[in-house]
């Protein structure tokens, strides 16, 4: 029967030689961590770097946890070593002997300080003691906990580090061939809103690269990368905000070089395009003048005179292009290809609303002549009252100036004679004669 110790019964050979077997394990296993966290990047980028902020305060207590842990783990080794020593004497252990194993083994033998202030109070919390008494099962769990606090620091920041500075650098490269493109076109600060906006892209980036290598752990978002796959990443907004704007003015600089490349094109266009709605305008003139001399009683619009104040940006447009003054001249375009066409179409409207009286003059010919064809198929082209309806219609519509409410009127009569449709009653209730047109 085995003797009881501190601990309870004490164990026998086998069992000591496997609790020594594991705790080899771990021992070895607890030093292969430990040397990958003293040679990983991140770990040495951390001691290298200027930090501040977050990074600062949190590396600080990681740096004092490290030494702390290489502490725990020398009298780990010590521990483990003295077991290893006393089960090493003789192939069977006395009973005294496998008391104090047990008690080296599972009791809470090891007396060890709770480490600097700092690391302490990272890795314990409220709990925090300035020595403690643990057994080396517990002590193997406190080393594992602490490691894995370090490492989430060490971690994150190299996650950071690994994915902004080089997509900042990348992002600043292309600022940098956008700002000379810009350059090439007359696109510089204090000159045009673009330029301005890439010197604060710049300005910004600058910033955020400085905040980066300095602050890294202000830069993650979510839980930390040694948690579970996809539970953070590295906080890029102002990153994308800074690519977002960058490629706004790409785009708009990408604008006024199409100007550059097309701008005689297009101002020959517009140039067009107004001698059109010049043409047309001084087309609606003419027609005004022979409307109100052959259409009387009729209320014939204004024609509007010529665009001066088109042909002022015409000619300001073709001097930013002499000049090479394209980011002027870019949005200056754009405005006058629209009002050009916005002229033309005016133009247009105005010719179609002067003509208007000319044009119903000539559908009421059209109609009077319509007629007299059914008139002569239906064996009337001889008839007295048709034939006298039939001259007054066409007196009217062919005298100047014409009057067009009478001369409907008269082809409107013309009409119900051709068709035998009796005249409406006389009187101010009587339905006018457009209500009682007959079908050609």
């Amino acid at each position: 029967m085995a003797v009881a110790g501190p601990t309870g019964p004490a164990l026998s050979r086998e069992e000591v030689d496997r609790a020594l077997a594991r705790l080899a394990a771990e021992h070895e296993a607890v030093e292969s961590s430990l040397l990958a966290l003293q040679d990983h990047a991140g770990r040495r980028l951390l001691e290298g770097a200027e930090l501040n902020g977050t990074t600062l305060s949190r590396w600080t207590a990681t740096e004092q946890l490290i030494t702390q842990l290489w502490v725990y783990f020398d009298a780990y080794t010590d521990a483990l070593e003295s077991a290893r020593e006393l089960r090493g004497r003789r192939r069977w252990p006395t009973q005294t002997e496998l008391s104090e194993l047990t008690d080296l083994l599972s009791g809470t033998a090891l007396i060890l300080p709770s480490g600097p202030p700092a690391a302490t109070a990272l890795a314990l919390g409220p709990a925090a003691r300035l020595s403690e008494r643990m057994s080396l099962t517990e002590l193997v769990e406190r080393m594992n906990g602490w490691y894995a606090q370090a490492l989430d620091v060490v971690v994150t920041a190299d996650a950071v580090w690994s994915a902004l500075p080089a997509r900042i650098d990348l992002l600043a490269a292309e600022l940098q061939r956008t700002r000379a493109l810009a350059h090439s076109v007359g696109v510089r600060p204090g000159e045009h809103p673009s330029g301005d906006d890439l010197e604060e892209i710049a300005r910004e980036l600058a910033a955020l690269r400085s905040e980066v290598i300095s602050d890294p752990l202000a830069f993650w978002a979510g839980a930390s990368p040694s948690a579970a796959p996809g539970g953070g990443r590295p906080d890029t907004t102002r990153y994308d905000r800074a690519a977002r704007a960058l490629e706004d003015v790409r785009r708009e600089v990408e604008a006024v070089l199409d100007v550059r490349q097309d701008a005689e094109q297009r101002l020959m266009r517009v140039r067009d395009v107004l001698s059109r709605a010049d043409r047309t305008l001084g087309e609606a003139r003419l027609a005004r003048t022979e409307v109100l001399s052959k259409i009387a009683a009729y209320e014939v619009p204004a024609v509007s005179g010529p665009p001066t104040a088109l042909y002022e940006q015409l000619s300001a447009a073709a001097e930013h292009r002499r000049h090479a003054r394209w980011h002027r001249l870019s949005p200056l375009l754009d405005g006058l290809e629209q009002r050009a066409d916005e002229e033309l179409l005016r133009a247009r409207e105005s010719l179609t609303a002067v003509t208007a009286p000319l044009a119903v003059r000539a559908e009421l010919r059209g109609r009077l002549d319509a007629y007299r064809a059914k008139a002569s198929r239906l064996g009337l082209a001889e008839d007295l009252f048709v034939v006298e309806r039939y001259d007054v219609a066409r007196r009217m519509l062919w005298s100047a100036p014409c009057d067009l409410v009478a001369a409907e009127n008269a082809v409107l009569r013309y009409q119900r004679a051709v068709t035998g449709t009796p005249d409406p009653p006389a009187g101010p209730a009587a339905a006018g004669p457009a209500d009682h047109r007959g079908d050609a």
